[in-house]
């Protein structure tokens, strides 16, 4: 797999709730580091995502927010 993201971060597929349009999909990068990323019921039919399967979450973003506390 080749693609132009530069955040590549791989898992395993933890979690899949489904929801009316889009699904909930929560990749586990290390244990009890955890990613959720919503998608349209098409792609993770499309996909083939399941519990349990390894994934790749890609970030591709022009602006990332940082916040601290006062």
């Amino acid at each position: 797999m080749r693609v132009s993201a530069r955040n590549c971060l791989s898992g395993t597929i933890k979690s899949i709730e489904v929801g009316a349009v889009n699904n909930e999909v929560v990749i586990e990068l290390a244990p009890g580091v955890e990613l959720t990323a919503v998608v349209t019921k098409g792609s993770t039919e499309k996909l083939g995502l399941k519990v349990g399967a390894d994934a790749y979450a890609l970030i591709k973003a022009s602006n990332v927010m940082i916040g601290i506390d006062d």
